[in-house]
């Protein structure tokens, strides 16, 4: 997609403002709203029957043609996106990464769900609301034992642009994995199908019959001792798609509470003089400065958010 100016104003009357870029392709709004913007149907057919579509501080017609610096500007009112109400968690529990009008990314804690499974279930979906003042919305998650960057959308407009881009591989998910044994070579590409275990319905198992595709891009970033420390990019997003891609092959998560019996108590003290080694509740982080820090508890997972130029 390419980047358009969006301003909003709070969901009871939603107000989206919308400049059209340079290199905007030739489309019509209805196309824009469709295809573009992915209006679901029954909202599309509200802003054009309560004229709330226009182009410039115009009403237009649904086949007009947007151009180059035009201002689409679109008003969503209680019935297009009903205000949904979760109860509000603790605002001081979010480590904000970045925020904007549309989106917040917050580090998740290893221990924390994303969600919960019940509505009175609190979880960090409660806590990023309450910091942000409002009902947020889910746009992915991660595993209970995973820490790290987690994308929530702010209003209900942007949601499945968001999905749509992850989709696309515009967003990527980038992983960094403690794991047992040194790998062979530094890049290696997994494409084994992964299905549920039989035996064990919390666990993923390899089943290249019946399993559902799964491709798991590896880069090896340092040999630490007997280990290996690892960047690891989804193409899919299997449930614990990386935790039995690995230990599938004998490089099992240190630390992993169900796929790895092996205790994380490492201090990587010839790690490269510019990573730094951070602990962040029981969890790995990586930052980019000169000073090491013992790492050490029980998982080794952490996720962090690479967002391409071509971005909203």
């Amino acid at each position: 997609m390419k980047k358009c100016n969006l301003s909003t104003q709070p969901v009871c009357k939603m107000k989206i403002d919308i400049r059209i870029p340079q290199a905007f392709p030739q489309l019509t709004v209805k196309e824009v709203l469709e295809d573009y913007f992915l209006i679901p149907r029954k909202i599309r057919h509200f802003l054009r029957t309560k004229k709330h579509v226009r182009v410039n501080g115009e009403l237009i017609n649904w086949q007009s043609p947007i151009t180059a610096g035009d201002l689409l500007e679109l008003t969503f009112d209680q019935e297009d996106y009903p205000e949904k109400s979760i109860p509000l968690g603790q605002a001081d529990l979010v480590e904000e990464l970045y925020q904007d009008e549309h989106l917040i990314i917050v580090n998740k804690p290893e221990g924390m769900k994303t969600h919960g499974n019940e509505p009175t279930e609190i979880a960090l979906l409660n806590h990023v609301s309450a910091y942000v003042g409002q009902t947020c919305y889910v746009v992915h998650r991660l595993d209970m034992e995973t820490s790290g960057a987690i994308l929530f959308a702010k209003n209900p407009f942007i949601l499945p642009i968001l999905n749509r881009l992850l989709e696309d591989k515009v967003i990527y998910r980038d992983y960094l994995a403690l794991c047992q044994g040194q790998l062979k070579k530094p890049d290696w590409t997994i494409t084994d199908k992964i299905g549920r275990d039989r035996h064990d319905r919390r666990k993923r198992v390899i089943d290249n019959q019946k399993g559902q595709e799964a491709l798991t891009q590896v880069h090896l970033l340092k040999t630490i001792g007997k280990n290996s420390l690892v960047a690891c990019r989804l193409q899919t997003g299997r449930t614990h798609q990386i935790r039995v891609h690995l230990a599938h092959y004998g490089h099992a998560l240190i630390g992993d509470p169900l796929y790895s019996y092996v205790a994380c108590l490492l201090y990587p003290t010839d790690a490269a003089d510019d990573m730094q080694f951070l602990n962040v509740g029981g969890s790995w982080f990586i930052a980019r400065k000169k000073k090491h820090i013992p790492v050490h508890k029980r998982c080794s997972l952490t996720h962090t958010y690479i967002l391409h130029k071509s971005t909203i």
